[in-house]
């Protein structure tokens, strides 16, 4: 008896080991298996503008986490109770649900039903591989306990609800809630969490938006088991199934106007805030941009309108960008017509800028300069500098021309012999300074010819420098990040640097208005005070034909580049026009800015000196020499001709007589002048020449007058 007692106790003592070691093998095994960074989820990183007002969302799985407390009780419910209706009860297995399934399954032959719980479910989504073996299902079963030793329900609910996939790109029940009823998740009615609880075992199969009938099936066996379950009574379940679906569709899209900036967003991230394409897509931030979507979108529209480039070139390639004058900021930028994710960006590709950089490397640092003035005669003549030769586009040269005019209509000599003047050293010190890093150190910097080029976004930028008083800052897409808690990890004041003064800047925005209204950017119509330059460059082979054409120009407000022209070019693939396409695009984008960035006009800063308008030479053609004698023996001739009301001219008077012109008088702000003379037959004649104060240069010759006889009194 006692050997039947003791054989009794230890066999009982070892089945109590067994289950021990088997709990505890149980134990170890699911704990070696959670990896609780799996559990973390990836979450929406969302775009918004300075307003709040979201303009673009990022992400790798469209979701946005929720805690259990802002999930209604009864959406909690209807998904326990199509999904696990004992899930409050068991600890990760049910096995009366294993046993269930178990025994239809055998009676239809084939596997009909699942027994796995929400536990199971997690753990299959989260942990485990899409294979079905028995090792995969060992493991699902460990892990699932193990989960539930150490999170509570109500913890696995919310990873379950916040992770699985309800279709059309929404992971989550808030994303779902948003996608199909345009309301947040704590807004749901019974029938619409209803509908969505039955949406995660075949997501497309029950969608309301691609079928509708189904998914009302669907949705009101959803109902009828809440009602078996008692969480709904008879009389409201067979309401709520007697109701139609409304959906209210959320289109979460992206939007392929903004693909260049969240291009450039991530670029930013990574370059300047070290963190990776992955950490933004995945990490549930809000990014604070200083976009302005009307912007953004008008330019992508715009450049799909083959009208705004030449004639034949309806495949040519663009790319765009307008920044914020006062803060640098990024507005607007398109990288391309067909904008490919990833792909070229075009507003990062350096080309030749042509004319576009003259006011950058000549005309700017030249002002820079004591001995130089808006105004100063510059020289205008077909010269050799060692094998360079640079021509005008029209090929005539005047001699001289100020750098008012030379800056107008973009004569090309006058800015090459500048550049020679102040020296090619100097002109590259500016461009770094303007942000346009060159190792060129040839003449030929002066119209453009840089080996890497300057890129749509660097000019843009370095433009701004005039429109802020001298001020450079570097251009940005990213404003602030914010944490999911709120806290803000990002967002430095940018620093000012001063590139050249005040007074220059302000020089130069008068002449770059100059070249929009008189010169060679005065093609289409701007509703806006506007200042910029053209630049074009040529295609060597084939005649005309042009490489790269350009407008960058600034308002009181926004600064930008506009490029035309081919990735690659080549005989087949060029530009049948120049720099007024890429003009007329910037001022119809510039057209649709709002009333409050375009009714602006440029205001000069105190502390500098206003451009006066040009000094314009008349022509003077009726120059007459009136010889009379007045009271008491006095004679004298009279100079009259027909002169302007401008104090900066000078008019200088030549006396012709024997072969020989000699200047004898010069006179301001009259149209006449006494010269005394007793001889009225000594054969002289006269001559008027208007003489430019500001650049010290004389007019043309008037006519030649000769002394005409005049009784009586002047």
């Amino acid at each position: 008896m006692k050997k039947k007692i003791l054989l009794g106790l230890s066999t009982a003592l070892g089945t109590v080991l067994l289950a021990l070691i088997i709990y505890l093998v149980i134990i170890l095994a699911g704990n070696f298996a959670i990896d609780e960074q799996k559990l973390v989820m990836n979450t929406t990183t969302s775009l918004v503008d300075q307003n709040g007002e979201v303009v673009t969302q990022l992400f790798v799985e469209n979701r946005e986490l929720v805690s259990i407390q802002e999930i209604p009780k009864h959406v909690q419910q209807a998904f326990i109770s199509i999904e696990d209706a004992r899930f409050l009860e068991h600890q990760g297995i049910d096995f009366r649900s294993i046993g269930r399934a178990l025994y239809r399954d055998i009676l239809a032959g084939a596997k009909v039903e699942g027994g796995s719980t929400i536990t199971q479910q997690l753990v299959k989504n989260v942990f485990l591989t899409s294979e079905k073996t028995l090792l995969r299902k060992t493991n699902e079963v460990l892990i699932a306990m193990n989960l539930e030793r150490r999170y509570s329900k109500n913890e696995i609910l919310e990873m379950y609800l916040n992770r699985i996939y309800f279709g059309h790109g929404a992971y989550g029940i808030q994303t779902a809630s948003n996608l199909y009823f345009n309301k947040d998740v704590q807004d749901l009615s019974i029938e619409e969490g209803a509908l969505l609880a039955g949406l995660p075992k075949a997501p497309n199969l029950y969608s309301p938006i691609t079928h509708p009938e189904r998914s009302k099936q669907r949705r009101d066996l959803v109902l009828t088991l809440m009602e078996r379950q008692r969480q709904l009574s008879s009389e409201e379940a067979k309401y709520l199934r007697g109701k139609t679906v409304v959906v209210d569709q959320n289109r979460i899209t992206e939007n392929d106007a903004y693909l260049t900036y969240i291009d450039m967003v991530l670029d930013e991230a990574r370059d300047r805030y070290h963190l990776t394409n992955e950490e933004v897509l995945t990490g549930g931030y809000q990014i604070v941009v200083p976009m302005n979507k009307h912007l953004q979108e008008v330019s992508y529209q715009k450049l799909k309108e083959d009208h705004y480039f030449p004639s034949g070139n309806g495949d040519a390639e663009a790319a765009v960008v307008l920044i914020d004058v006062d803060t640098g900021g990024v507005l607007a930028v398109q990288g391309g017509r067909e904008y490919v994710r990833r792909g070229i960006n075009r507003v990062n590709v350096g080309r030749q800028p042509g004319s576009a950089i003259k006011p950058l490397a000549v005309y700017a640092p030249a002002l820079e300069e004591e001995n130089y003035h808006p105004y100063s005669p510059l020289v205008d003549e077909l010269r050799d500098y060692d094998g360079y030769t640079p021509r005008n586009f029209n090929r005539h040269y005047s001699g001289k021309m100020t750098m008012y005019d030379a800056l107008t209509h973009s004569a090309n000599a006058p800015a090459v012999w500048l550049l020679n003047e102040i020296g090619v050293e100097r002109s590259v010190q500016a461009l770094n300074q303007f942000g346009i890093v060159t190792s060129d150190r040839g003449l030929a910097i002066a119209l453009g010819g840089l080996t890497d080029g300057a890129t749509p976004l660097e000019l843009a930028s370095a433009y701004r420098v005039f429109a802020k008083g001298g001020q450079r800052v570097d251009p940005y897409f990213i404003e602030a990040i914010y944490k999911k808690n709120g806290e803000r990890i990002i967002g430095d004041e940018q620093t000012e640097e001063t590139v050249v003064s005040s007074q220059t800047a302000w020089y130069m925005t008068r002449m770059l208005q100059s070249v929009v209204q008189n010169g060679t950017g005065r093609q289409g119509e701007v509703y806006t005070s506007l200042a910029g330059k053209t630049g074009t460059t040529t295609y060597p082979e084939v005649e005309g034909a042009t490489m790269d054409a350009w407008f960058v120009g600034y308002t009181p407000t926004v600064v930008g580049a506009v490029w035309m022209g081919y990735d690659i070019t080549s005989t087949d693939h060029y530009l049948h026009g120049g720099s007024a396409y890429p003009t007329v695009l910037f001022k119809d984008i510039l057209n649709e800015l709002p009333n409050t960035m375009r009714e602006v006009a440029f205001h000069k800063p105190e502390e500098v000196a206003e451009l006066e308008p040009p000094v314009e030479l008349p022509i003077l053609t009726d120059v007459t020499a009136t010889f009379s004698i007045g009271g008491r023996g006095f004679s004298s001739i009279l100079l009259e001709w027909t002169g302007k009301d401008d104090d900066r001219i000078n008019y200088h008077i030549y006396e012709k007589s024997k072969g020989e012109r000699k200047r004898i008088a010069s006179v301001v702000g009259q149209s006449h002048y006494y010269i005394s003379s007793r001889n009225p037959f000594s054969n002289k004649q006269y001559e008027v020449i208007p003489y430019d104060s500001i650049t010290e240069q004389e007019g043309e010759r008037s006519n030649t007058a000769d002394v005409t006889f005049k009784l009586g009194l002047h």
